[in-house]
């Protein structure tokens, strides 16, 4: 098996749902006494938490790349960067190593491709949800995005980073995601993009009767893959 290197810490949370999805598939594929190979770097989300100012995201991008290089140098063959909204640098990071980053995005348009999913509604932080870096890899995947609602963002920014990047996760959390993916699919959303990597918290992926697309799940698969080197 491959060795993985997991940029994490973006929440703490995230990790843990990373660490769990990728060690499940690999028992799956293996045996059930198999562990993933992976070098883990925790960073401290404190430092990049709620990143708006540009100078802010060009500091984010020289943590990031200063990790993926120490992971590089320890041994990973291929890395992960486990958070949504952190793949605004994602360009800066994969310039930094000689390694292999999966993207997140990518991940998730191929799957959704390969479904024949053709209009879809991202839920996520306010900037995966309004910039285009992430939007576009998906509309390039040939997915037609519905347009953010600015107070609907903000609902879940609140939720996000004030609940559930905390490990906290409310029935009241629960009831406001039912209410958001009930109005995607008034909308016309014929799935929904999990764009969070702590949404699964509060969101049933296997309990909608629209289709759910868990960017950490479908993420993890991918970098599972690369440790089986099925990738």
């Amino acid at each position: 098996m491959r060795k993985l290197g997991l940029i994490g810490g973006m929440s703490w949370v995230s990790t843990r749902t990373y660490y769990e999805h990728i060690n499940r598939i690999v028992q799956q594929r293996t045996d059930r006494r198999t562990s993933a190979p992976l070098l883990i770097e925790s960073l401290d989300f404190s430092q990049l938490y709620a990143v708006h100012e540009e100078d802010d995201w060009e500091r984010a991008a020289r943590i990031l790349s200063d990790s993926a290089r120490r992971l590089e140098q320890a041994g990973a063959t291929a890395l992960i960067i486990g958070a949504n909204s952190m793949h605004r640098v994602y360009d800066q990071v994969a310039a930094s190593v000689d390694i292999p980053i999966p993207h997140i995005a990518e991940c998730v348009g191929e799957r959704m491709a390969a479904d024949r999913i053709e209009k879809a509604a991202l839920i996520g932080t306010s900037n995966v949800m309004t910039e285009s870096f992430y939007r576009r890899r998906l509309v390039a995947h040939g997915i037609d995005l519905l347009p953010p609602d600015l107070e609907m963002t903000e609902e879940l920014d609140s939720i996000i980073y004030e609940q559930l990047m905390v490990g906290k996760a409310t029935r009241d959390a629960e009831r406001a995601l039912k209410t958001i993916i009930t109005v995607k699919e008034k909308a016309g959303a014929l799935a929904i993009v999990l764009a969070c990597t702590e949404l699964e918290m509060v969101v049933d992926v296997d309990a909608n009767i629209l289709p759910i697309y868990d960017s950490a799940r479908i993420h993890a698969e991918k970098a599972a893959e690369w440790i089986l080197g099925t990738a």
